[in-house]
């Protein structure tokens, strides 16, 4: 399975038509991706069904990187009692 980055990568970039291998952890969703705010709420939307996860929206939003986006969801996914890494 892939760790928590990579799906968060995957995501990224179907949401954002990238190629997954140009996203990098320090990335900035807005200036350096390109995501507009719509954009960011799919994305929101799009990490709570990829990891079968719900999140406080705001909370969700204030993350800037794609680093970032990764750590919170994987404390989210453990508060929540959601296995992220199965070997």
């Amino acid at each position: 399975m892939a760790t928590v980055e990579e799906r968060v990568k995957a995501v990224t970039a179907r949401v954002l038509k990238l190629d997954p291998d140009e996203i990098k952890p320090e990335d900035s969703f807005t200036a350096d991706l390109g995501a507009e705010s719509v954009q960011s709420i799919e994305l929101v939307a799009m990490f709570e069904e990829e990891f079968g996860i719900e999140m406080e929206e705001d909370a969700a939003l204030s993350v800037e990187t794609v680093g970032k986006a990764a750590e919170f969801i994987a404390q989210v996914c453990k508060e929540q009692g959601v296995v992220t890494d199965v070997s």
